[in-house]
């Protein structure tokens, strides 16, 4: 009786941080907005500039979109709990947060590799790009990664609540993720553990070893360009998207593939804030400083405003 008595769970992650927890609000707050204009910036210049209607552009109007509601789900929560005094979320509403966070995460995966491949067709195959790269094939790439997201949220999430949790249910964290949530669990087995293992192999290590097989073929054909010049405009093609991966796989392989940890820390706390908040600012703006027909779209865009008289 008393282990349902408690239907909330409390987020811990930032207990450490209690004199900060304003200032913490604050950054945050303005990495939020700065993230949501940033998107809603890329999506609208894209939607509207006709000579960004290619695939490369379209996938790019996806991830903004995902980055989006990824940010949704988890950062107004977060936003709140900062500077509310009981950091509590239902039961329900915590299952929510997951299946959502598990969706969008994973889809995110499964959608820089439609990326990669799609960056492979422009480097191998540039006379045959745009039959290969057909409307239809850019759109069941990115149902393909939505569905992907959609079967681990579906398997992953009922799996962790469906056990009974202790009566004080907090957590080492400040969204529900898969981790916190199992450590509050009264059977803590191998398990929990393979759901993580799981969902880590499935979501990173599948799209991974799709991305590295496309950039091998990349690598292998820029190769064979005679030129340096040839070489570098080949490469340039791929840096934006290539720094993208980097930096999520990065983030999300020390939080999910690295040995299980029982307690929660600062540097668990800077990464995972890097992954949620910074990674989805980090994105556009990676796209926007080295991609040169998104900045003139961008430019173009100011100009009809009349923000900027010139933009450079």
């Amino acid at each position: 009786e008393n282990q349902t008595m408690a239907t909330d769970f409390i987020f811990v992650g930032f207990s450490s941080l209690a004199e900060l927890q304003k200032l913490l609000f604050g950054v945050f707050l303005l990495l939020y907005l700065l993230t949501l204009s940033m998107n809603t910036a890329i999506m609208t210049v894209i939607r509207v500039e006709r000579s960004l209607h290619t695939p490369m552009y379209f996938f790019l109007c996806v991830l903004s979109f995902s980055e989006t509601c990824y940010t949704l789900v988890i950062v107004p929560k977060m936003l709140v709990d900062l500077v509310a005094e009981r950091k509590a979320i239902s039961f329900l509403g915590c299952a929510v947060q997951m299946y959502f966070f598990l969706l969008l995460g994973c889809s995110h995966s499964f959608l820089l590799a439609a990326m990669g491949y799609d960056r492979c067709v422009a480097v191998c195959h540039p006379l045959a790009y745009s039959s290969i790269m057909t409307r239809r094939l850019c759109a069941q790439l990115v149902a393909a990664s939505a569905l992907s997201g959609l079967l681990v949220a579906q398997l992953v999430t009922p799996l962790v609540f469906c056990s009974p949790f202790q009566a004080s249910r907090q957590l080492e964290h400040f969204f529900c993720d898969i981790s916190p949530v199992l450590r509050v669990a009264f059977r803590q087995n191998d398990a929990g553990e393979a759901i993580i293992v799981a969902l880590g192999v499935f979501a990173l290590m599948v799209p991974l070893t799709l991305l590295l097989a496309s950039y091998l073929f990349i690598l292998a054909d820029v190769l064979r360009i005679p030129s340096a010049a040839g070489r570098h405009k080949a490469f340039s093609t791929c840096s934006a998207h290539l720094a993208v991966v980097l930096v999520h796989y990065t983030c999300a392989s020390f939080i999910y593939l690295r040995p299980g940890s029982s307690s929660w820390s600062g540097q668990d706390a800077l990464i995972s804030v890097t992954y949620t908040i910074l990674t989805p600012l980090l994105n556009p703006m990676i796209y926007t400083l080295r991609n040169k027909d998104v900045k003139a779209a961008l430019c173009k865009a100011i100009r009809k405003t009349q923000i900027s008289p010139e933009c450079y």
